[in-house]
């Protein structure tokens, strides 16, 4: 049976609190997860920011948001991963959309067509 492979975003929490060394170490440890497994898109570290409410009984979380396309069993993985470790809060991995071109670019023809007809 062939694997289908898909687009995904998983987005994580780390704890605020830890130092900056573990905290980046961490993030390491999921990059590299991924680059060994999957084609890594994109990585997006938010940095610390203020929960919408209190995980644990803390107030602030560093975010990270990772976008790859693997095979589908491959963030259920990375899910498993995620709850284990210690030092992650919360994390969530969804299935991407496909990337559409901007609708500004499609309509941009039609919108200096009407632009001419008006000035003359």
């Amino acid at each position: 049976m062939e694997k289908r492979i898909g687009s995904y975003e998983t987005l994580f929490v780390v704890n605020a609190a830890l130092p900056e060394e573990e905290i980046k170490a961490l993030v390491e440890k999921f990059t590299s997860l991924v680059n060994a497994n999957a084609t890594m898109e994109s990585v997006d570290e938010w940095g610390k920011r203020r929960l919408a409410y209190p995980i644990n009984d803390l107030t602030e979380g560093y975010f990270v948001v990772m976008s790859y396309r693997s095979a589908s069993d491959f963030p259920a993985e990375v899910e498993r991963v995620l709850r284990i470790t210690d030092g992650i809060l919360r994390s969530m991995t969804t299935v991407a959309a496909p990337k559409k071109a901007s609708p500004a670019k499609e309509n941009q023809p039609e919108e200096a067509a009407v632009a001419e007809s008006a000035a003359e």
